[in-house]
């Protein structure tokens, strides 16, 4: 039997456009239209909101952790149910819990509970991300430089087996890691390939994304920068309109001044879309945790290994949305976009990132200050 009920707020933002005292109507897990509130029939249940607005759920390509837990330590459907819920309340409705580099049977183990968070139909569980270990020690920031290593074919079928049992599979590779034709194979796979981690020339990194990698792993950080004699892979990630380019928005790992550079200079159709590469510390009091064997300190807004290297985001995807409208300057409407349907878009999940007829009713209720106040997923409040 249909199921009625309405959610009525000062402005909703549908991905595109305004709507001024309207009313988002939801049946049966999906949007079934936006309309006047003046206008709701009177037989549907109808909960008004103050103040504030809505907008479509936000959608996150790389969570290490929340919670709590982080997916490193905690290989299960239950620990990713957590890290799931811990974003749900700073408005993410999907997201890609991501492995840092680990060995292969902790992949294997990622896979699985991957595969199991699946079958659970786990609020929020959008897919896996792998970043690494097939990086550069060069440029691997956190990474275990012990466990870093080339592609092997038996990394590459066991990737493709994975993605048969994944709604989406993203894996961060290097251009010193990986070569074009173990790029295309993976695409051909139906893997996401992102390129990050890397100290590759400007022209390596545009040869991954000829052989079909379509994003680029957290600008600026980890990877060969821009100079005028070789525009290395922040160039690339600028200049090449196949590449989405995923930014951490958080005030310390780009300076705001960057950050609007390189949105005003990304060339498309590819887009810059925010991402928080947030730890298990979101939604916790922790002040410290392990990866990999070594200290993981929080303090002032941000994670760093004992000697000082930044080490994953201490951000929930409210906050980057908050930091690139009102520090960095971008159009609400972009920011919003740049937070849920860009990042949908790139990973192929439709009705996500929108709010429109027949789209997943995954929104945010946002005040007027950016805080998250309360987040639907599926219609059921989180």
């Amino acid at each position: 039997m249909s199921k009625l009920s309405a959610i009525a707020a000062p402005r909703i933002f549908d991905g595109t456009d305004w709507h001024e005292d309207a009313a988002l109507v939801v049946e049966n897990g999906e949007i079934a239209q936006i309309m006047p509130r003046a206008d709701l029939p009177s037989a549907i249940t109808v909960e008004q909101l103050a103040d504030g607005f809505l907008a479509p759920g936000f959608v996150d390509l790389q969570v290490n952790g929340g919670g709590g837990v982080l997916l490193n330590n905690d290989l299960s459907a239950a620990g990713i149910h957590r890290i799931c819920a811990a974003h749900a309340k700073y408005g993410t409705t999907a997201l890609l819990p991501t492995l840092i580099t680990d060995t292969p049977e902790i992949t294997a183990a990622a896979i699985a509970a991957g595969a199991e968070a699946t079958k659970a139909n786990i609020p929020g569980f959008a897919g896996l991300h792998l970043e690494g270990p097939h990086i550069s020690l060069a440029r691997k920031g956190a990474h275990d430089p012990k466990l870093i290593r080339p592609m092997t074919a038996d990394d590459l079928d066991m990737l493709v087996e994975a993605r048969h049992r994944l709604p989406v599979l993203m894996t961060t590779v290097a251009a010193e890691s990986v070569t074009p034709d173990q790029v295309r194979a993976l695409v051909a796979g139906g893997i996401k390939v992102s390129i990050g981690h890397s100290d590759a020339p400007y022209e390596d990194v545009l040869a991954l994304a000829e052989a079909g990698a379509t994003m680029i792993t957290h600008l600026f950080n980890a990877m060969s920068q821009f100079t005028g004699r070789e525009p290395g892979m922040v160039g690339a990630a600028l200049n090449t309109g196949s590449l989405n380019v995923g930014l951490i928005a958080d005030g310390f790992h780009v300076h705001a001044d960057a950050m609007a550079l390189a949105i005003r200079a990304k060339q498309g159709p590819g887009r810059i879309f925010l991402i928080t590469d947030a730890m298990s510390t979101i939604g916790t009091d922790m002040t410290e945790f392990m990866l990999n064997g070594r200290r993981i300190l929080r303090a002032g807004g941000r994670l760093t290994l004992e000697d000082g290297t930044l080490a994953g985001a201490d951000l929930d995807m409210a906050t980057a949305v908050s930091v690139l409208h009102t520090k960095v300057g971008i159009d609400l409407d972009e920011t919003l976009r740049m937070a849920t349907r860009y990042p949908a878009e790139i990973i192929g999940r439709p009705g996500s990132g929108i709010l429109a007829p027949a789209s997943r009713a995954d929104f945010v209720w946002l005040s007027e200050g950016l805080e998250a106040r309360r987040t639907w997923i599926a219609g059921q409040p989180s």
